[in-house]
């Protein structure tokens, strides 16, 4: 099941391994630093623009963060 921590954990995993701070992507992104901060974990969830900004600013397709996104539910729901 999809959920706003699954997204925002990503997200951050996302960042953090292309050695991305908050305020870079969120520059890039052209959004508030608190907001992807509460995306990232998972208070905010992100609306389509704001999602493929997020992903455009740490240079990866949209596509492929949404996969990662998708795995991560299924392992989540694999574990219940």
């Amino acid at each position: 099941m999809l959920d706003s921590k699954t997204v925002g954990k990503v997200i951050r995993r996302v960042r953090e391994e292309k050695g991305l701070s908050q305020e870079v992507v969120s520059g890039l992104a052209d959004i508030g630093r608190t907001h992807l901060s509460a995306i990232e974990r998972g208070t905010r969830k992100p609306t389509m623009e704001t999602f493929f900004r997020i992903a455009n600013a740490m240079d990866i397709d949209a596509s492929s963060l949404l996969k990662q996104i998708e795995s991560e539910c299924e392992n989540a729901d694999s574990a219940l």
